[in-house]
């Protein structure tokens, strides 16, 4: 699962052509707000001014600032679902960088994720659950285009995956130190990123029988992974 990437856009103010819904203002202009200062640190006042309206009206549309946060978690986790599972759709001939840029334009979701996990706020668990629910459904889609391998463990496969996405989120800063890329910024300069991560997930870093030991040593009762019925054997796989 590489990360989905989305430029942080400028949320002082709503752009004079925005024709989104009020509630769309609120609820972005909240997960802007939220991805720089956290939840408890962001007052109704400081989203309603940056949404262009007033707090009672935030309050109006959403009755609480908790509830709020529940919609921005729901807003983020369906964009990520939507991108993801448009790229799996796209088959083996997706373009990564063009999928990158679909929600340019969009909220900073990777900041207000980086966020949410370490201000530990505690819808995390209940958000994490969805996105590992909706990787399981649009990696499966992947794999019936032949974009995947199978698993023998979609759901294990798609937390784990999931854990080490979020964890570079949290890491961000030790990223641009240790990369030199900023994983909250602009997509243009992600391939220092991309470039490793793909080679992990497409090659990977183990040989055929450093494999096949490990993976029967975990699992012996089962044999080895290429007597399992329906797994494919590949010196890519980790």
């Amino acid at each position: 699962m590489i990360l989905n990437m989305y430029s942080v856009a400028d949320h002082r103010a709503p752009r004079p052509d925005d024709d989104r819904s009020t509630p769309a203002r609120i609820r972005d202009a909240a997960i802007r707000c939220f991805a720089d200062n956290g939840v408890d640190r962001t007052p109704v006042r400081t989203i309603a001014e940056a949404a262009g309206v007033s707090p009672a009206l935030v309050i109006h549309h959403f009755g609480s600032k908790d509830r709020l946060r529940v919609a921005c978690d729901r807003h983020v986790a369906a964009l990520i679902r939507a991108q993801k599972s448009d790229s799996m759709r796209a088959g083996a001939g997706v373009d990564p960088m063009t999928a990158l840029r679909t929600y340019g334009e969009g909220p900073p979701l990777l900041a207000y994720l980086a966020r949410t996990l370490t201000d530990g706020s505690p819808h995390v668990s209940e958000l994490l659950e969805e996105l590992v629910a909706d990787a399981v459904a649009y990696m499966a889609a992947g794999e019936a285009n032949g974009l995947l391998r199978p698993s023998d463990d979609p759901h294990g496969r798609a937390a784990v995956l999931l854990l080490w996405s979020m964890g570079a989120l949290v890491l961000h800063e030790q990223a641009a130190r240790l990369l030199g890329v900023d994983l909250l910024g602009d997509t243009d300069q992600l391939l220092g990123y991309l470039r490793p991560a793909l080679e992990v997930m497409g090659r990977g870093v183990m040989t055929e029988e450093a494999y096949e030991q490990l993976a029967g040593a975990m699992d012996p009762a089962e044999g080895s992974p290429g007597e399992r019925p329906g797994r494919t054997r590949t010196t890519q796989e980790v």
